[in-house]
């Protein structure tokens, strides 16, 4: 067998290459950069009168350009675009205007970091053909932000949670990202935002939900500026079910709480609350967070060193702040139900290690994340409404008046 080298195979390719060409230039159908040759689709070269912007080749096209195919006469017979980011590819919905020169996207906002491709196909005034794929790459940003969302996905949970997203970056773009926000109910009920600083947004209807909702969350944060030079990074949907009402008062004077159950009274608890100098603070509040067992220590919430408890049992978080209802086994019996000596928690009755027939193990049995504890009679203040889901405070004007998008 004889060697060939590296020259002769080249020179046998660069052979194939013009007895192909000549073969398509006779009449054999094929396609060029710009569209199909002669015997096709028309003269060669007519696939430059299709116009895209941006330029084939174009990179780092910022995401305020627009994305346009036109021609100058007869009309766009079709346009096909696909975007590819983040490995999956696309199609990118649009429409041919009525007098059949200009394609245009459904949505101006172009993907960042991201390639599009764009194939259009044209025909002139005398029903030529002609054709042209183009391609162009997107600003790749170097700061994006995402938004932490609560509750988690396929939830149940009770009629008093607040959807609510903790975004990693400060936002200033505030009506960008609140219109890509979008909380659906079903039934269907008004849902609005309300901005506390800003890395922090809450959705909530007027009243608590009713049992039986389900809510969808759609976050369509991608690529949308929440800042200069800071976009977003997530597309994804959410849903949570609004379980049964449970709505529990506690009533620091009286050191009970009243478990409510879908308006029917299921029992009477004693309780003790915030002592004197550490009263618990008066309002609505939210299950946000349930422990079977945690440690407490009161330098994390500004107590110096007053205590530190290493297996505090069925703790119930009520505020970012550190407000928890939990049991408590290290107090005497006789404080339940008749004297407020905590730190501002309110504390039930309950065994170390929690007992599941202990006040404090029946309550946490019967609770979801989302249900509302209310204290009344302290001698605290309110709760601020953005410490943990405290939003139920603020009355629906106050609440509505929080949104960045103005609605009429």
């Amino acid at each position: 067998m004889r060697h060939v080298t590296g020259r002769a195979r080249r020179a046998r390719a660069a052979l194939a290459v013009v007895v192909t060409w000549a073969g398509l230039l006779t009449g054999t159908a094929g396609c060029t950069a710009d569209g199909p040759v002669r015997g096709a689709f028309g003269p060669p070269g007519r696939g430059d009168a299709i116009r895209v912007v941006p330029d084939d080749g174009s990179e780092d096209v910022r995401p305020g350009s627009p994305l346009r195919v036109r021609v100058p006469d007869g009309r766009l017979e079709s346009v096909k675009v696909v975007v590819s980011q983040d490995a999956r590819e696309s199609p990118v919905p649009g429409r041919v205007s009525a007098d059949g020169l200009t394609w245009k996207p459904d949505d101006d906002r172009l993907a960042l970091a991201a390639k599009y491709t764009v194939d259009a196909v044209a025909v002139d005034g005398e029903g030529r053909r002609s054709a042209r794929h183009t391609e162009f790459t997107t600003f790749v940003p170097e700061e994006r932000f995402i938004g932490y969302v609560a509750p988690e996905d396929r939830a149940t949970v009770g009629t008093g949670m607040i959807v609510s997203l903790e975004f990693n970056r400060k936002i200033t773009h505030r009506a960008a990202v609140e219109r890509a926000v979008r909380v659906t109910a079903r039934p269907a009920v008004e849902i609005r935002p309300h901005w506390f600083g800003d890395s922090r947004l809450d959705f909530r209807p007027e009243h608590y939900w009713k049992p039986g909702t389900r809510v969808t969350v759609d976050l369509n944060l991608r690529d949308v500026e929440g800042a200069p030079g800071v976009y977003g990074l997530q597309r994804r949907t959410f849903t949570f079910t609004v379980g049964r009402s449970q709505v529990s008062v506690v009533d620091a004077s009286r050191h009970t709480m009243r478990v409510r159950r879908d308006g029917q009274l299921l029992t009477t608890v004693p309780i003790t609350a915030g002592a004197a100098r550490t009263p618990t603070y008066n309002g609505k509040m939210v299950i946000t967070e349930m422990l079977e067992v945690t440690r407490m220590n009161s330098r994390t919430v500004g107590f110096g060193g007053e205590y530190d408890i290493p297996d505090v049992p069925h703790a119930i978080r009520l505020t970012s702040s550190g407000t928890f209802l939990h049991g408590n086994y290290w107090a005497p019996p006789g404080v339940f139900g008749s004297s407020n000596v905590s730190h501002g928690c309110v504390g039930l009755r309950d065994d170390k290690g929690g007992g599941a027939d202990t006040p404090a193990g029946w309550f946490f049995d019967r609770s979801l994340v989302g249900d509302v504890v209310e204290v009344v009679n302290s001698k605290d203040k309110q709760v601020a409404p953005d410490n943990g889901l405290g939003g139920w405070n603020m009355n629906w004007k106050e609440w509505t008046a929080g949104g960045a998008v103005t609605r009429r």
